[in-house]
């Protein structure tokens, strides 16, 4: 099971909206067949595998990390291929949280005389898929927050000037994060001041070229918040490969809506309170228009300060930067905080050298979540 949640790990930056998978194949004691799903569309992971197992399926041992599937989507059921392989018994990692399968591929197994189980490794399967199991379960994208500072905690000079805090492997770190995301999310302030393009470009990656290529082709959709529509039909990002979601509180029959539309932008109006665009119908409306499993979050102190009170941040990535940017800097988040009691207390899950700045990954879900 081990290595086939290794080989999930090649469909990182391209099987989304799907999850990643891997599945080895074991017959007499010895390996006989592996795969993993690659890309939305092609083959599943237990296909791959069982077209290189060949005749020495038939008795195996399949360990897949996520439950087969057992309907019609773009590919056929890997439940009714691993019964017509002949295999004897299937070990899963987890079962799949999506409710067309949730179980069904496991029932299958079982009433065609196939031993079937799941559970093994199951915590570290579905770390690999935290995106596909936020949508399924929850009805919404499981969200990073994504900010850079220097070691006194400030993100930009008070001007807004922040290129560069960090080094280039931390920088290659975010080409990363922005490459296995659905979405990239920032406010338009951010588009304004830094000209932000929030690409994944293939040369920044530091992925082995032919990968970097691969995770490249799949852009993320670039949803920027913009209550007032200032998003200028100007800015750089709506001339460059992929989708910009433009998200208002105004109508999307305004002036602005109807040029930014014809300038290559989708806009979408969800008013909120206060003349604010409502992020937790965004989120909602992503995971079921969209399909988007990860999105990544990228922006100033405002928004990020918002995002946190809200709720709607998963996790946090910090890189910091050993240097100092002074006191009159602008700070990470717009926290208005008083009193001890109203900290945001968070769970740190790693802590990684990056050159010479450190990233720190943050879990901001409490228990009931």
């Amino acid at each position: 099971m081990a290595q086939a949640i290794r080989l999930a790990r090649q469909g990182l930056y391209t099987t989304d909206p799907n999850p990643r998978v891997g599945c080895v194949i074991v017959g007499d004691g010895e390996q006989v067949g592996e795969g993993a799903h690659l890309r939305a569309g092609e083959p599943h992971a237990e296909v791959h595998a069982l077209r290189a197992a060949g005749e020495s399926a038939r008795g195996a041992t399949a360990y897949v990390t996520l439950e087969p599937c057992s309907h019609h989507g773009r590919t056929p059921p890997c439940a009714e291929a691993l019964v017509n392989a002949g295999v004897a018994r299937v070990v899963c990692a987890m079962q799949d949280p999506n409710p067309l399968v949730a179980g069904r591929g496991l029932a299958r197994l079982r009433e065609a005389g196939i031993e079937a189980v799941s559970g093994l490794l199951e915590t570290t399967a579905r770390a690999l898929n935290p995106g596909f199991i936020s949508r399924m379960e929850r009805g919404r994208p499981y969200v990073r927050l994504k900010l850079a500072s220097s070691l006194d905690g400030r993100t930009a000079m008070q001007s807004g000037e922040s290129q560069w805090i960090t080094g280039p492997a931390a920088r290659a770190d975010v080409q990363r994060l922005r490459a296995r995301s659905s979405a990239v999310l920032t406010g338009v302030e951010t588009v304004l001041i830094d000209k932000a393009s929030l690409t994944v470009r293939a040369a920044e990656l530091g992925l082995p070229a032919e990968q970097a290529e691969q995770a490249a082709l799949r852009q993320p959709l670039r949803v920027v918040l913009d209550s007032q529509l200032r998003l200028p039909t100007t800015a750089p990002m709506l001339s460059l490969p992929g989708r910009t979601l433009v998200v208002t509180a105004q109508a999307e029959s305004t002036s602005a809506a109807v040029a930014l539309t014809a300038a290559g932008a989708q806009v979408l109006a969800l008013p909120g309170t206060d003349g604010r665009v409502d992020l937790t119908a965004l989120l909602s409306w992503l995971a079921e228009h969209e399909h988007c499993n990860e999105v990544l979050i990228e922006c100033g102190a405002t928004l990020a300060g918002t995002a946190l009170r809200a709720g709607w941040v998963d996790e946090l990535v910090l890189y910091m930067a050993p240097t100092l940017l002074g006191s009159a800097a602008r700070p990470l988040f717009d926290l208005p905080l008083e009193q001890m009691a109203q900290q945001h207390r968070l769970q740190l899950i790693d802590t990684r050298q990056l050159g010479d700045d450190l990233r720190l990954t943050l879990s901001c879900r409490k228990e009931t979540d």
